[in-house]
């Protein structure tokens, strides 16, 4: 999105090509972690029905998580010569996926759908850990460690919704 207003160096033995395509891959990150942060908080608001109190807590120390990683992000772009955008307006002009749709709803539902937006996130993470690989591991490194604690979040999100022969009950 903004490629037209880096500065004019990156991080030393980095490429500006590579430095380019790191900053794209960030970028994208940095923008599913601000979203999933403000998602995480409106179900933390919304939550309601039984397990109500075990869930509202869970999510307020992934929220503070994920607002860190949020900050490594930009941080990282920042080192590269980009210019990390937070606002609002750029937020939701460069996310490819839908508004979350529930509003107040039961444990099961909003976990449900946590789920989900977590596979999207975890999904993507690899893409650009994928991506990331050959052109700068100091990044690549950054979203490896950022999607283990990811991955962790949404086991815990499972364990709400898993049978006890394993299955994953989704509403």
């Amino acid at each position: 999105m903004n490629s037209s207003k880096v500065a004019k160096f990156t991080a030393p033995s980095v490429s500006d090509d590579s430095s380019q395509q790191a900053i794209s891959a960030l970028e994208d990150r940095m923008v599913a972690l601000i979203d999933l942060q403000l998602t995480l908080k409106h179900i933390h608001w919304n939550v309601v029905g039984p397990n109500f109190i075990s869930v509202h807590e869970m999510l307020d120390p992934q929220v503070a998580s994920v607002r860190e990683m949020t900050d490594t992000l930009a941080e990282r772009i920042a080192t590269l010569g980009g210019v990390p955008v937070g606002t609002p307006k750029s937020i939701v002009d460069r996310r490819s996926w839908e508004e979350y749709a529930l509003g107040k709803a039961l444990v099961n539902e909003h976990l449900s759908a946590l789920d989900n937006v977590y596979i999207g996130i975890n999904k993507d993470h690899r893409k650009a850990i994928d991506a990331l690989a050959d052109i700068d591991p100091v990044s690549e490194d950054i979203i490896t460690g950022q999607l283990a604690e990811l991955e962790q979040f949404q086991w815990f999100v499972r364990a709400h919704l898993e049978s006890a022969n394993g299955e994953l009950n989704h509403s």
